[in-house]
């Protein structure tokens, strides 16, 4: 007997995977093209293909109904969402928690170095030979505040540490003791808003957090203060968002944007004091390796029949 597993990588290109004549799993590659690989109704563990959206990720889901372990390669579940209730009870879905931490605290860092030292600026003084001196803030002695302290927003305070920031505070669904200090419940942000000089967006997009920065977020942050939203776009009312920039009373760098490509004509682009990526906070060379490493250990416990790691949720539940 064998068991399909459908995965977006060569199967000879992760090392560690079980092998097939052992474990009794058929590899088979699929990275979202329009044809199927075999029938989706023979795989019982499905690895999503990586950034290729919402359609190609639940495409297949509604005609799997051997299937018992879905599993994402980005640490949001917001894509593969909006197919689970077709799917038979207990499926386990997982994400890719120790894929992402090291690339988007990198970026976390970088928009938040690049907007306070005004190095866009720099870049356009130098497209037009204009040497743009000046007196610019530094990250020393702000105070910084996470929302979403998970493993992401964990590692982006790792690599704060160095920069001698005056205090950071760290925000969750709920309250719990952390490593590094106390992570207060998300209840707690309208008293915490007003003192943070850079507060830094890493919340997965749930119910609980879609709109979260809405206009009385905003109004509540400091004058000059910084957003920078590495989470997912939808966590920003981008109308409010636009109201705020466009006074000029708060700066924002984002890597996720609503709407997502931002379209061009879009009063974002152009925006006073935004700095925009184009969703690449988990796009680097850090990714392949650690996505790899990921799906050859998850299939190792699937195949031994051990709890697979990141259960998010089991659908029936």
């Amino acid at each position: 007997m064998t068991a399909d597993v459908w995965i977006p990588i060569p199967a000879d290109e992760i090392e560690g995977l079980p092998d097939p004549s052992d474990s009794g799993l058929n590899y088979l590659l699929w990275d979202g093209g329009p044809d199927f690989p075999a029938d989706p109704a023979d795989c019982v563990f499905y690895a999503v293909p990586y950034m290729k959206g919402m359609e190609v990720a639940v495409r297949p889901l509604a005609a799997m109904t051997s299937l018992r372990v879905v599993q994402t390669l980005s640490a949001g579940i917001d894509h593969v969402e909006p197919g689970l209730d077709s799917l038979p009870a207990g499926v386990r879905l997982c994400n890719a928690r120790g894929v992402h931490e090291a690339s988007t605290a990198e970026l976390a860092l970088t928009l938040i170095l690049a907007s306070l030292r005004g190095v866009p600026g720099f870049v356009h003084g130098q497209d037009k030979e204009e040497w743009r001196s000046g007196f610019y803030p530094a990250l020393a002695d702000k105070s910084v505040l996470i929302v979403g302290y998970g493993s992401i927003g964990a590692a982006i305070e790792d690599r704060l540490a160095p920069f001698e920031c005056a205090r950071v505070a760290r925000v969750a669904r709920s309250a719990r003791a952390a490593e590094r200090g106390e992570v207060r419940a998300l209840t707690d942000l309208p008293s915490l808003l007003p003192d943070a000089d850079v507060v830094i967006l890493s919340a997965p997009l749930t119910e609980q957090t879609k709109g979260l920065v809405n206009a009385n977020f905003l109004a509540r942050m400091k004058d000059g203060a910084l957003l920078v939203n590495v989470a997912r776009g939808q966590v920003v009312d981008t109308e409010a968002l636009l109201a705020e920039v466009e006074s000029g009373r708060i700066t924002a760098a984002l890597d996720v944007t609503d709407p997502e490509p931002l379209p061009p004509g879009h009063p974002l682009w152009h925006a006073p004091g935004v700095l925009i990526s184009p969703h690449v906070g988990g796009s680097t060379s850090a990714f392949m390796p650690r996505a790899k490493r990921l799906l050859a250990e998850q299939l190792t416990r699937f195949a031994a029949g051990e709890p697979v790691h990141n259960v998010v949720l089991t659908t029936g539940k």
